[in-house]
């Protein structure tokens, strides 16, 4: 059991931030200033989760014809939809649900029927051993890695430093301005395999990862936004033994993972135990704005995410797991989400990605990481004469929303790989013609910079 007390860019991106103790001041004179505590002046500097919603919410209210091909929005499942349909009007016929619903706060722990209902499945399908005391609910997984992350990274009493490491980069970008201490994640860079000829895989560089006495966490995402990459059932092991030799935990980010809601296109086995903290969300079964993250962890790590959670939040809401809790009841998450959730998203995949292929061809170099998993192609242009964030500012400009692929390396310091500015994600969750025009666009983009400064 783990004890709870031990638990530069050659392309500028962002306004300097608090973590050098420089203060950036843009008023004029008389203007009013705003004085703000380390704290807010970090969380208001601009930062690439905060870059991409507003662009996202810029676009969707400009009501130009912008091809969203940034976001992580899940697709519409039709199936899905009438089911949560259907729940939710059995629910507003029932006043005792309504209330649960909308009308009283649940305990900082979430919503209980939920819980129990989870405990029951997960204990039914893989043995885990849990009781209630196992799972917490947060506001959002991404609210849950803001709390895990500043709780078992950052500053501590005995005064070291501890960080988080992130053993695979790229990683997702909603982990890389999350610490409130600086400096809190350190990453590795990958192996990289070609596994076609135009296809290519990250793989883990054990060889360069170095758990130590500093490191508070592991944390590693699985399927990866935004590379699509599924780390296999022998790399997630390696990666708890090496938690263990530290005694420290490791935090698996399982938003499109196993069991559910299982966008996975290679064999995966879901894996816990009280060394690992296992992170779920009902956001892509067609959920995001229920807003529901699932925490599975230690009995005093639930405990004091709970604490954490009545202080930042009250409560969390109850919405996502009062719809979702039928599902868990009955199993039908799980099949949901094999046989109806994963085939929708793989055969958008599959579509996807032969947009692509043919409308690329072999006119330069390109490369797209094998889609594993997620919602998301990751694509890499070798020696492109101009930075992700310069193509992506060029898509924007011809009606295409992507991600400049920068913005995924939190915690590896600038050393010269140029190719974390070769890369950009992309979404294929949306309208399969839309998906095929802004990949036509991208490729029409790339193969133009070429023309021009090749």
């Amino acid at each position: 059991m783990m004890a709870s007390a031990t638990w530069a860019l050659p392309w500028p991106t962002r306004s300097p931030t608090p973590d050098s103790c420089t203060s950036v001041s843009n008023e004029k004179p008389g203007e009013a200033v705003m004085k703000l505590s380390a704290f807010g002046r970090k969380f208001t500097a601009d930062s690439g989760i905060s870059s991409l919603m507003d662009d996202l919410g810029h676009a969707l209210a400009s009501g130009d014809d912008m091809i969203m091909m940034g976001g992580g929005n899940p697709g519409q499942v039709p199936e899905m939809q009438d089911r949560l349909t259907d729940i939710l009007a059995d629910m507003t016929r029932d006043p005792e649900a309504m209330k649960r619903l909308v009308g009283i706060y649940d305990p900082p722990q979430g919503e209980k029927r939920f819980i129990a209902s989870l405990v029951e499945l997960l204990n039914r399908e893989y043995g885990w051993g849990l009781t209630e005391d196992n799972i917490a609910l947060t506001n959002g997984s991404q609210a849950a890695f803001f709390m895990l992350f500043n709780m078992f990274g950052g500053d501590f009493d005995d005064g070291s430093h501890r960080h988080i490491l992130l053993p695979l980069a790229p990683e997702y970008i909603g982990y890389a301005d999350a610490g409130i201490a600086p400096e809190l994640f350190r990453a590795v860079e990958p192996e990289i395999s070609f596994t076609g000829p135009h296809e290519f895989k990250y793989r883990v560089d054990f060889d360069a990862v170095e758990v130590t006495e500093e490191t508070g966490a592991i944390c590693v995402s699985r399927p990866t936004n935004p590379t699509g990459n599924v780390v296999t059932d022998e790399e997630l092991e390696r990666l708890e033994v090496l938690a263990r030799s530290r005694d420290v935990p490791l935090i698996v980010d399982g938003a499109y993972g196993t069991p559910f809601p299982s966008l996975l296109y290679v064999e995966a086995q879901p894996r816990w135990n009280e060394q690992i903290i296992l992170c779920l969300s009902l956001s892509k079964l067609g959920l995001p704005a229920a807003r529901t993250g699932i925490v599975i962890a230690a009995p005093e790590i639930i405990k004091a995410l709970s604490g954490v959670n009545a202080i930042m939040n009250l409560a969390t809401g109850s919405f996502g797991a009062m719809l979702a809790e039928p599902l868990v009841r009955s199993g039908e998450i799980l099949s949901l989400s094999r046989e109806v959730v994963c085939p929708f998203y793989h055969a958008k995949m599959e579509r996807a990605v032969r947009a692509f292929t043919d409308a690329m061809g072999d006119d330069c170099r390109w490369y797209v990481h094998k889609p594993e998993g997620a919602m998301f192609l990751w694509f890499w242009f070798p020696d492109l004469p101009v930075s992700s964030l310069e193509l992506y500012q060029r898509l924007k400009a011809r009606g295409v929303l992507v991600v400049s692929g920068h913005y995924f390396f939190p915690g590896l310091p600038e050393n010269g790989w140029r190719h974390r500015h070769e890369c950009i994600r992309v979404t294929y969750s949306q309208d399969d013609d839309r998906v095929a025009e802004g990949l036509r666009r991208i490729a029409d983009e790339v193969k133009a910079i070429w023309a021009e400064l090749g």
